[in-house]
């Protein structure tokens, strides 16, 4: 702590020795690397390289997340395929009109360069922009996945923080969006000769690291989201809401430390930065809707399903996940015998089972045999004894009229069975 306050006191004079210079945190030795192609070569940013790293990781902890919902494998990747450009475009054109004097010119005068928005190597998403668009794009993944874009809010939320903690390195590899002057030894060193030096301070002077703060801030919400939620299961968005509530909580000192130019806006006597009174707005309205969605009753709120878009149930099984209930009467007709009855016919009812293939292949062989439409399916040798002028005896002609054994006959049920 001596160290440091001598540091404090020496080092404005110039009187600071080389032996006394505080830890610092170096410069990048690189922002990038180059591929060669046959018509050049192909310019790699670490800032997009960050930034990739960051979509990512978070996409993976998203789909980690959305799995244990229960949706179908894959979707998280048909939802992001749309939630990251527009995500991207979103961010830029933020950028852009937060802090537009070097694509319009200072008071849009028409001196800046409009070439500068496409490249967006250079640094500059803003984060506002990107979550409204990616927003919207995530809104219409969801409707082509039939499901609610609340529950993919939910999940995402600390996927998307978590993948804005990796984001902010890009800011140290292009030395950029750093804070005032400090003696403290994580001071972040900037090379004197970069564009975003700020003007009118030492060579050797040391910024507070911006971006370390808030990608530590990001990295301990991550943690903190992944706690509440695991205790209170968020749903209807609310998850996301608590996250808007974090990030700008955080964003609003943090921002308030950068000394890079942007946008002023002064608001209730107060002059200040954009993005500090847009962190401000952002925190009130979500701390409104997450209050407001507390409230609400909503028995479907596990669901991640639109209405009318649930997946049928599979074949072979209803939609408790059990099986239909003809499959249990099959399954016990094939695995057992066929119950007989006190005559030895294959019926639990007495009746005899009807073989059609077998009545017309007697018919074929013996010619027409009376009464063969009754339905007996039988042909046997008591039927073929009765005389047709006498039509059988009473109990005979019953037996053949109503399709039963005969069970009172005991004279005629044994022939019966030997002829089947």
């Amino acid at each position: 702590m001596q160290t440091l306050l001598t540091a404090a006191v020496l080092a404005p004079a110039g009187l600071l020795p080389a032996g006394m210079v505080p830890a610092s945190i170096p410069s990048p030795d690189w922002s990038g690397f180059d591929i060669p192609l046959p018509w050049g070569s192909l310019r790699i940013h670490a800032y997009a390289l960050c930034i990739l790293a960051g979509i990512v990781v978070g996409l993976w902890l998203t789909s980690v997340r959305w799995a244990k919902r229960g949706v179908p494998e894959g979707s998280v990747w048909d939802i992001a395929i749309w939630a990251i450009p527009f995500g991207i475009i979103g961010g830029r054109l933020y950028h852009v009109f937060s802090s537009p004097d070097a694509y319009f010119g200072p008071g849009f005068d028409g001196t800046g360069d409009l070439s500068l928005i496409p490249q967006i190597q250079r640094g500059g998403l803003g984060i506002w922009g990107a979550v409204v668009l990616g927003a919207f794009g995530a809104w219409i993944g969801c409707r082509r996945a039939g499901v609610k874009l609340t529950a993919f809010m939910d999940a995402a939320a600390p996927g998307l923080l978590l993948a804005q903690a990796l984001g902010r390195w890009g800011n140290y590899f292009n030395q950029e969006l750093f804070g005032g002057p400090t003696m403290l030894p994580w001071g972040l060193q900037v090379d004197a000769d970069n564009a975003n030096f700020p003007a009118g301070y030492p060579a050797d002077t040391l910024f507070h690291p911006t971006f370390l703060y808030e990608s530590l801030w990001n990295i301990a919400g991550v943690l903190i989201l992944l706690a509440l939620d695991r205790r209170f299961h968020f749903r209807r968005g609310r998850l996301f809401w608590l996250y808007a509530m974090y990030y700008t909580l955080g964003r609003v000192w943090i921002e308030a430390m950068r000394i890079d130019d942007a946008e002023q806006i002064s608001l209730f006597g107060i002059t200040t930065r954009l993005n500090v009174w847009t962190s401000i707005f952002v925190f009130v309205a979500a701390l409104a809707v997450f209050i407001v969605l507390g409230r609400r009753k909503d028995g479907n709120a596990d669901s991640v399903y639109l209405p009318g878009r649930e997946p049928a149930p599979a074949v072979g099984e209803k939609a408790d996940g059990g099986k239909p209930a003809g499959a249990e009467s099959d399954g016990s007709a094939a695995g057992k015998e066929t119950p007989k009855d006190s005559a030895g016919d294959p019926n639990v009812t007495g009746n005899p089972v009807r073989d059609t293939g077998a009545v017309v292949s007697d018919s074929e062989l013996r010619g027409n045999l009376p009464d063969n439409q009754n339905g007996s399916g039988l042909v046997s040798a008591q039927t073929e004894a009765v005389p047709a002028s006498t039509g059988g005896t009473p109990a005979a002609a019953e037996s053949r009229n109503t399709g039963k054994s005969g069970g009172t006959d005991t004279g005629t049920a044994p022939e019966a069975d030997s002829s089947r």
